[in-house]
């Protein structure tokens, strides 16, 4: 029998230059940039050039991608009218699968696998996947969608189309930092499965619906909302001790803690520390932040040796809660970031491709007398 590593885990399927996770150092690495870095000085329309052109743009070239991705917004009336017709009990990020898989129906230039091909639709799906998120989210609540504005920049325009008003300058830092810090993130579960589907020289447009398919599963993606519905379900700061102590008489996992690479504190969970409580004193969600700073005193004191820190979903929970992004939209938002990394992985794997098709360990019977149908 071969030496099987369940769930992949410790190998190395594939190299990238798109990004380092290193999770004994704590670090968080694009294209040779720290994610501290870029958190607190870039924009995600930055980043987004950086993953998908391997540099910061200057100028020029910033301004020119970001009226590009302006001009690329507006949801087209034919999966308007999809995204209407689906049912209002959907959970978003079914939503946001289906509106993208017949996109490729509509592209100018379908058989067209080439770099630059994908370049376009990259930046298409970018643009777009905040326009459906925050449009799926105004239907189902009885509201019309909102027209996106091109003089606003990406993360301050998902807001708008999310709530019609324009957010403010913090709120506007806050969500475009959260982009910046969850677009790309290696090798992980939704990410993987795009090289996959990317690896069968499928298009663009499946290996992403691929991609938030996995993100759906809640050992992947889903944690920033099971944070925040932990902290809903305590309900006040007085009852977190003893809410976190039986959880861990129980041997349960405390949501937002743990991390399947990171075995120190998540480099993003420091940067969203800050933000959460920012975004807390404005909006006057203050419990919210209170109770996690509480909730991540009082596991650092009960883990022991245990390698349990704060993820990137856990302050992102109290932080996009704050911004009035509902919980079980959250995971949703992630996409509406992650699809930059996903779709500059699936520009890598094509550049240099070889098929992803790994062997399996074989552990049932070889030796079965076929037995006729009328004997069984």
């Amino acid at each position: 029998m071969p030496q099987v590593a369940k769930g992949l885990e410790g190998v190395v399927a594939g190299t990238t230059a798109l990004s380092l996770v290193d999770g004994r150092g704590g670090r968080l690495i694009y294209c040779g940039y720290d994610i501290n870095d870029l958190a607190r000085n870039s924009t995600f329309e930055e980043v987004c050039y950086l993953l998908w052109y391997g540099r910061l743009p200057n100028r020029s070239e910033l301004a020119a991608l970001t009226d590009e991705l302006a001009g690329m917004r507006a949801l087209p009336p034919v999966l308007l009218k999809v995204l209407q017709d689906l049912p209002g009990t959907a959970h978003p990020l079914e939503v946001l699968r289906t509106i993208i898989s017949p996109m490729l129906s509509y592209d100018r230039n379908p058989g067209d696998g080439s770099r630059d091909a994908n370049l376009r639709r990259a930046k298409h799906l970018t643009a777009l996947t905040s326009t459906i998120v925050a449009a799926a989210h105004r239907i189902r609540r009885g509201k019309q969608p909102v027209t996106p504005r091109a003089d606003l920049n990406h993360a301050a325009n998902f807001l708008f189309m999310l709530h019609g008003t324009e957010p403010d300058p913090l709120s506007r830092k806050a969500q475009d930092a959260y982009y910046v810090m969850l677009a790309e993130h290696g090798y992980n579960a939704s990410t993987f499965t795009a090289r996959v589907i990317a690896s069968t020289l499928s298009d663009m447009y499946s290996a992403i619906c691929g991609a938030v398919g996995a993100l759906k599963g809640p050992l992947h993606g889903g944690a920033a909302q099971w944070t925040m519905e932990m902290l809903l379900a305590i309900g006040s700061l007085d009852k977190v001790d003893s809410y976190i102590r039986e959880l861990f008489r129980q041997g349960k996992k405390v949501p937002g803690f743990g991390h399947r690479i990171y075995k120190v504190e998540d480099p993003r969970a420091r940067i969203l520390r800050v933000l959460s409580q920012q975004v807390a004193e404005k909006t006057g969600g203050v419990i919210w932040n209170e109770m996690s700073q509480r909730v991540d005193g009082l596991v650092a004191q009960l883990r022991g040796t245990k390698e349990i820190y704060p993820n990137v979903d856990f302050y992102s929970a109290s932080m996009l809660y704050n911004l009035g992004i509902p919980t079980d939209l959250m995971t949703s938002v992630f996409a509406c970031s992650r699809v930059a990394g996903w779709t500059a992985h699936v520009i890598e794997q094509q550049s240099d491709n070889r098929l992803i098709r790994p062997e399996s360990a074989y552990t049932g019977p070889t030796d079965l007398a076929y037995i006729p149908l009328s004997e069984r």
